[in-house]
């Protein structure tokens, strides 16, 4: 084939494109909604920017940090720089709870969900509102330590300060891209290319993605700059970024607002066609295999094609594992009753993140499971804001074959109403996560719940005594695997020991930050010898672990692949030669902050044991 077919074929397609771009545009009708116009064009000189630092945080997934301190915390993002433009690991920064994939590779980790879209990667948020509502011009992130997490940035519509909410709340896309990898731990602005939208705002939602990172991402401030009017572009355009037209479809594909969903949901009415093509000779099952690959929105939009896809598409065999997660910005209560004729054999349900100002109401949500409860398995609720006690007796009464909850961060559901949980006898995993389930509550779940495989309670501050909660835990949930107790701040000697002889298949522990655990005592030995099977052990900030207690490690626990023992000074280089000699699988050690383990020391052990990712954090 003569070589000129295919430069006609390329330039055609540019051509093409470029025309479909045009008509977008032009049905748009503005042309300041394009991120990429090239640089010729300029915005009127009517406006003076306006350059503000966050004033409040308003919502967020995780923090490192502990609920009644700052240290470590996302609340550190309010205001200006504490610590920028020197790079480190200081406590006055923002830091999410997980980095890397070792969290992933974990006993407690969880299968994920299929079908979610490739361009969504986010695995942490942050909400900050600030003080005057602008049109964004430029937003600068001030990263202390280890940057590169921060994947996508919003702005919504809601001035969270007004006294008169919104009938409609929208989140627009200002900028996102997929997880890269930066070079080097230290400090940097990032100040990404944004896109103009069409109306004010003065809250931001930062999303993160730190699978790539080597150690903690820090993040200091946030600054916004923008305009009050409403910026007029110039209509000279000498240029379209072929980037852009991708990027608008993927816009289009997984945009924030509700209605496009929403009309896909439930979008009835479908061409006459003769026939249905070739379909009509494939195998349901086929196509129904073909069809598993698809993601909600494509489901949708080919049900719209002809009535026999429109019944693939429906069909409730498609939606038995079903993630809604990606497009938390668009989940209504109509999207779930649109939902609900499909979902009748749902057995694994993410509504993470979904639902807040409003989007999903009580009587909504307890609608959907009363009519898709009755199988579900596993339901995934971090940080829905909309969740009270009335929906917790619903999960409870429409749900009789869960195993799986998750409740992280829910931290708007009253203590009281933790009760209900107990009536799930079927639960092998709870999280509860940043939540205010109280202790009567949480008793009650542990006497009933025995099937109990994994659970965490990290920074649950409503308990006043964990050893009690250790000794029911280990006279009760036999099979427990998974144990967070990430800052329980009164465990001690005798509920370590109650947990350690009645729960010996555990093999995750996370004892990070619980104070008032001393080595003195002989826990952390009576641990080494009583779960054999441990793969992670985390004693994070835990100054009194000893070289007793690693060589007890190293003598027992052989199957251990993750210990964090930051910020200890009573271990010695040749107690952890030991453990790594005798820990054959280790995979990961944090030694940050231990006095006796200088940069000299951590270079000759990952010369000797390269197989083993040695964390030594740094403070400039």
């Amino acid at each position: 084939m003569s070589p000129v077919f295919p430069m006609l074929t390329v330039l055609s397609m540019f051509y093409y494109m470029c025309l479909r771009r045009r008509a977008r545009t032009a049905t748009r009708g503005e042309m300041n909604s394009r991120r990429a116009i090239e640089s010729n064009t300029r915005a009127l000189p009517i406006n003076v920017e306006i350059v503000q630092y966050a004033k409040e945080v308003l919502d967020f997934s995780s923090h490192y940090g502990s609920e009644n301190s700052m240290s470590y915390t996302m609340w550190n993002l309010a205001g200006i720089p504490n610590v920028y433009p020197s790079s480190g690991d200081f406590t006055q920064t923002a830091v999410f709870r997980t980095y890397g994939t070792w969290w992933d590779r974990c006993p407690s980790a969880r299968l994920p969900f299929k079908r979610t879209p490739p361009t969504f990667c986010s695995q942490d948020y942050v909400e900050l509102a600030f003080e005057e509502p602008v049109y964004p011009t430029a937003v600068h992130i001030l990263e202390t330590y280890h940057p590169g997490a921060v994947v996508r940035i919003l702005a919504c519509s809601a001035n969270p300060y007004s006294q008169n909410p919104p009938a409609e709340v929208r989140w627009e896309i200002l900028w996102s891209e997929a997880p890269t990898k930066v070079n080097g731990p230290q400090a940097r602005q990032f100040t990404p290319c944004i896109k103009q939208i069409n109306f004010p705002t003065n809250l931001i939602r930062l999303e993160v993605n730190s699978s790539l990172l080597d150690y903690y991402t820090e993040l200091d401030a946030v600054v916004l700059h923008g305009v009050k009017e409403r910026p007029v572009l110039s209509l000279k355009t000498s240029m379209i970024d072929m980037n852009d037209i991708d990027e608008d479809e993927d816009e289009e594909k997984y945009g924030c607002g509700m209605d496009t969903l929403n009309k896909q949901f439930s979008i009835v009415t479908l061409r006459e066609w003769p026939t249905n093509g070739y379909f009509d000779k494939l195998p349901y099952e086929l196509i129904q295999l073909i069809l598993s690959h698809l993601t909600v929105p494509d489901l949708c939009r080919l049900a719209q094609t002809c009535k026999l896809l429109y019944q693939h598409c429906c069909d409730p065999l498609q939606y038995i594992h079903l993630s809604l997660q990606p497009y938390w910005a668009r989940i209504n209560d109509t999207s779930l009753e649109y939902l609900q004729s499909r979902c009748t054999l749902i057995q694994w349900l993410n509504l993470s993140w979904t639902g807040n100002r409003g989007a999903i109401s009580v009587s909504g949500f307890s609608r959907f499971l009363k009519v898709c409860g009755s199988e579900l398995v596993r339901l995934e609720l971090s940080c829905g804001h909309f969740l009270n006690e009335t929906c917790l007796e619903v999960i409870t009464e429409m749900c009789p074959n869960l195993q799986e909850l998750n409740l992280s961060s829910c931290d708007k559901i009253p203590p009281q109403a933790f009760n209900h949980i107990a009536k799930v006898g079927s639960l092998k995993r709870l999280i509860l996560y940043r939540t205010k389930v109280e202790q009567t509550a949480l008793l009650s779940i542990l006497n009933f719940c025995s099937e109990l495989q994994h659970l965490s309670l990290g920074s649950c501050v409503m308990i006043e005594d964990y050893d009690l909660i250790a000794s029911m835990m280990g006279a009760k949930c036999k099979k427990l695997r998974s144990l967070d107790l990430w800052r329980c701040k009164n465990i001690t000697e005798s509920g370590i020991a109650e947990l350690a002889s009645g729960c010996q298949l555990l093999e995750e522990l996370d004892l990070g930050w619980c104070p008032t655990l001393q080595s003195s005592t002989g826990c952390f030995t009576n641990l080494a010898r009583k779960l054999p099977n441990l793969q992670k052990l985390f004693l994070t900030a835990n100054r009194s672990v000893c070289d007793t207690d690693i060589e007890e490690l190293a003598a027992n626990c052989t199957h251990l692949r993750q210990l964090d023992i930051l910020g200890t000074r009573m271990v010695s280089p040749a107690s952890l030669r030991k453990l790594l000699e005798s820990c054959k699988d280790l995979s990961l050690l944090d030694v940050s902050f231990c006095s006796q383990i200088d940069n000299r020391v951590v270079l000759e052990l990952n010369a000797n044991f390269p197989n083993v990712f040695i964390k030594k954090s740094f403070t400039q």
